[in-house]
């Protein structure tokens, strides 16, 4: 079986432990706040995530840019030169443009490397679901896939991601062009909670509308666990934008309901990075889990 390596892109969301666990790579994408451009690594190396936060509160408004077809072509070469073949998971089509400028330096790698594969699959998920459908392939990796099986393995997957999230302020997904400003008046003067999900097009679809917190942290995690498919093993992932108290309220809620279940399924805390903070603010909660369907 040909050697292959699995890389993804930073909006993954995952710990920098975990995909070093993983054998995976990850590519940075890149945001600037306060005129000063960042790389968004997952160990946060260049900002720290409370500091990249606390500007965001302050008022400092983040810009965030798709990968570069350049730094792609230069990020794959040295998998290339070594012999290996590339299995790509990116972020979301319906989010961003980085899914196309993976392909756009795939044809061209391709003319140069032209023994070499490169297998592409738009995840149409973001943040932590984009990370448990690149944790479910790596496992999958490692029980012996090869890189045709395991490239079809996700994209059939990818669809049974559930992405289930509630933002602490909608006026970042206002400044986001997501909401309009009407909406996001009337949610912050009425104490509204959204509860959002990604849809099958990987586009943020508002599911329902909570009043208060804690209320919308439950319907989250509700949501999380309907047509949860107990027949796969997977880890459930909590990813929080600075907020790590409402994240292990929502750990141990989604604990307490799999108990009852009688089902087994590791939850993880993971970080929001800046480049999905960027658009969802902080304070924002997700929970992402295996399911029988998305919606």
């Amino acid at each position: 079986m040909r050697e292959y390596v699995i890389v993804t892109d930073s909006t993954c969301d995952l710990t920098d432990e975990m995909v070093k666990e993983l054998g995976v790579e990850v590519l940075p994408l890149c945001f600037t706040i306060d005129g000063k451009e960042y790389k968004n690594y997952l160990d946060g190396r260049e900002i720290k995530l409370h500091e990249f936060y606390n500007k965001m509160i302050e008022g400092h408004t983040p810009k965030t840019a798709q990968l570069n077809v350049n730094f792609i072509m230069e990020s794959f070469k040295p998998f290339l030169d070594k012999g290996l073949d590339i299995l790509y998971i990116s972020f979301s089509s319906g989010l961003s443009g980085s899914c196309n400028a993976v392909r756009l330096a795939k044809e061209q790698l391709l003319d140069e490397y032209n023994d070499r594969k490169i297998e592409i699959v738009d995840s149409l998920c973001a943040s932590g679901g984009e990370g448990l459908l690149v944790w479910m392939t790596a496992m999958n990796k490692k029980a012996g896939a090869s890189l045709e099986e395991n490239s079809k393995y996700a994209d059939d997957l990818k669809l049974h991601v559930k992405h289930s999230f509630t933002v602490a302020d909608l006026e970042y997904l206002k400044r986001g062009g997501r909401i309009k400003a009407t909406a996001a008046f009337a949610a912050k003067l009425l104490n509204i909670k959204p509860v959002l999900h990604v849809d099958n097009l990987g586009h943020l679809v508002a599911l329902s509308k909570k009043h208060g917190r804690r209320a919308a942290l439950n319907a989250t995690c509700e949501n999380a666990l309907a047509g949860i498919d107990t027949s796969k093993k997977f880890i459930t992932i909590i990813s929080h934008a600075d907020s790590l108290e409402d994240a292990e309220y929502c750990k141990e809620y989604m604990e307490a309901k799999y108990k009852e279940m009688n089902f087994d399924s590791k939850v993880v805390l993971t970080n929001i990075g800046p480049v999905i903070g960027a658009h969802s603010g902080p304070g924002t909660i997700a929970v992402f889990t295996i399911t029988d369907k998305r919606a």
